[in-house]
């Protein structure tokens, strides 16, 4: 191979170190990257940039806008009422909410599908009294396994398409994936529901469910004569509580937050906690607190703000960074009261804890918070606390499907590409009136868009350099015999391995031209390798850094990396199984 290439493998592989370990945003760690291979020639200015415009990001962009209009029509409130209600065994449980999330992320973005499904299986699982760490997982892996199903079930697949047809080969159709992803889904669905369950955490109260200790908030008044009234807060042993913490004092007409520990309790002060529902009745026994009263029939629990819960992106401009250095309050307008680090909670001063993707922030703001910051800038995926159920749906719901399924149509039919039929269907959303301003810019995520731009760049790199033909040539000459099933298998392994150490559009981008390599050197029909490639950098099941939804889900579900290896290998297995039989049989 030529110095270029040497120098792109290993610019590559020091970006793969820098990801692994968080040294920086993983949008900058990727143009960073790309920056280098710029400076030292290995491509062109125009061979760096050119991802900007390439249609598979147009596409994407689009997308998002689409998928932003659906979620203001409200149906998918609507539909989350369907999917989960109250009641029934984990299985049963697991089953019904599964399946059709599966299928809404087939045709949806899953990032919202999860997103509005995470709060639902939360006040399942306290309904029913199941551990939400047995529901959170299944839920993303089967946005995972839905996703796989058709071209715009996600990011990974369209970018796929556009460089297989930027190497002059066919284009994925809309339905070709499903020959694989259906099985894929189906199989996820019923392994997940009726065994892979058990091999999730069981957290209970009291061990290491955190997830579900900051999920109640309840008020304590301090009635006259009161012996805690003149102690401070440390004193009366109210700081550190352990399953439940204090969150603010309402005292006459002031809100005193945070509670310092020295702050000094009074008569007639209102005590609000964020704990454990067990917490609330633990308190009213040791001490002679009372209920806050209710207020025309209305306890004043009920009629507080709601509480939200933010995870940290991937691409958020606050990973690395303190509250106190974002200035959170003033910026966002709401406070964080606690930050879940998978299986932990963090306490003490948090205005002084670095953020790091994944961690789950609670926080307290008025409604519409949700709206207003709902992955505004990439900073967040997130979700409100509450079930917005009084959210009803817009009576242009109507027309937007019917724009939807005129536009899907003629997609199929030959007639709009896709990227034309995902543009026209981001106008239509404008035009209609669903998306204006601030909201059209929020709901693009540009995050995924610089990083998904900047690994096109590296792609090109991988392909100009000669490394892609090096590399294929090497692992054609390595193979035992170069039989095509031992070739697919290792190429559909090195991307599984790549996307769960970076992300899922940098392991397609860098993988492809690799991979379409080997196939001609191999005698293998190279859309056949690509599409076992798009699948492999899809089933994100072992970690949750190769698949935004795994970590979405990571906090609120108080889980370890080892977790999703332990519960996402058997998955891995029986989707790399399906993959590499349906591939060589049909196309090979």
């Amino acid at each position: 191979m030529p110095w270029q290439a040497w120098f792109t493998l290993a610019t590559i592989l020091v970006m793969i170190v820098a990801l692994v370990r968080e040294w920086a945003r993983v949008d900058v760690t990727i143009l960073l990257a790309l920056g280098i291979l710029l400076v030292a020639g290995v491509i062109s200015p125009i061979e760096a940039f050119s991802g900007v415009a390439w249609e598979a990001v147009i596409t994407i962009a689009s997308l998002y806008v689409v998928a932003a209009g659906i979620h203001q029509t409200g149906i998918l409130i609507w539909i989350d009422r369907w999917l989960a209600p109250p009641g029934g065994t984990v299985t049963s449980l697991l089953f019904r909410v599964m399946a059709p999330t599966a299928v809404l992320s087939a045709f949806l973005n899953n990032t919202p599908v999860v997103a509005m499904l995470i709060p639902r299986m939360q006040a399942v699982a306290r309904k029913a009294g199941i551990s939400v760490s047995k529901l959170l997982m299944p839920l993303s892996f089967a946005a995972i396994g839905g996703g796989m199903i058709t071209l715009i079930g996600t990011s990974t697949n369209i970018i796929a398409s556009g460089l297989i047809r930027d190497a002059g080969l066919q284009e994925f159709g809309l339905f070709e994936l499903a020959w694989i992803g259906l099985p894929v889904a189906i199989l996820t669905v019923l392994y997940l529901s009726l065994v892979g369950h058990r091999l999730m955490p069981d957290a209970t109260p009291g061990n290491r469910d955190k997830a579900d200790t900051l999920d109640y908030r309840f008020h304590l008044c301090v009635p006259a004569g009161s012996p805690l009234a003149g102690m401070s807060i440390q004193k009366a042993n109210l700081r550190s509580l352990g399953d439940a913490y204090l969150v603010y004092i309402r005292r006459d007409q002031n809100t005193i937050g945070p509670v310092a520990p020295e702050e000094t309790i009074r008569e007639a002060d209102i005590l609000t906690f964020i704990g454990r529902t067990d917490a609330r009745e633990r308190l009213l026994r040791e001490t002679n607190f009372f209920t806050y009263p209710t207020e025309n029939g209305q306890s004043k629990q009920e009629t507080d703000p709601p509480l939200f819960q933010a995870v940290v992106s991937t691409n958020s401009t606050l990973a690395g960074k303190t509250l106190k250095d974002v200035n959170f309050r003033e910026k966002y307008e709401g406070v964080v009261l606690a930050i879940h680090r998978r299986d932990e909670s963090i306490r003490g001063a948090l205005g002084n804890v670095p953020l790091k993707p994944g961690d789950l922030l609670i926080i307290d703001a008025q409604k519409g918070f949700d709206r207003h910051w709902h992955q505004s800038q990439g900073d967040f995926y997130l979700v409100t606390q509450d079930i917005r159920g009084q959210q009803r749906i817009d009576q242009r719901t109507g027309v937007v499907l019917t724009m939807l399924a005129i536009l899907i149509t003629l997609h199929i039919g030959g007639i709009l590409p896709l990227a034309a039929a995902a543009f026209a269907g981001a106008l239509g959303m404008i035009l209609i009136g669903f998306l204006r301003g601030t909201e059209l810019r929020q709901s693009v995520d540009m995050g995924v868009i610089l990083t998904i731009a900047g690994a096109f760049g590296i792609g090109h790199a991988v392909h100009a350099s000669g490394l892609a033909t090096g590399l294929g040539h090497t692992i054609a000459t390595i193979l035992p015999g170069q039989h095509p099933l031992i070739a697919l298998l290792f190429l559909y392994l090195g991307t599984m391995i790549v996307t769960e150490t970076i992300t899922n559009s940098a392991a397609v981008v860098i993988m492809i031209p690799i991979a379409l390599a080997t196939a001609i050197d191999v005698g293998m029909e190279p859309r056949a390798v690509a599409l076992a490639v798009t699948i492999a950098a899809s089933a994100s099941f072992l970690s949750p850094l190769g698949y935004q939804t795994n970590l979405m889900v990571m906090a609120a579900g108080g889980y370890r990396f080892r977790d999703y290896f332990r519960a996402g290998l058997p998955v891995s297995i029986v989707v790399m199984a399906i993959t590499l039989t349906a591939v060589y049989l049909r196309w090979l």
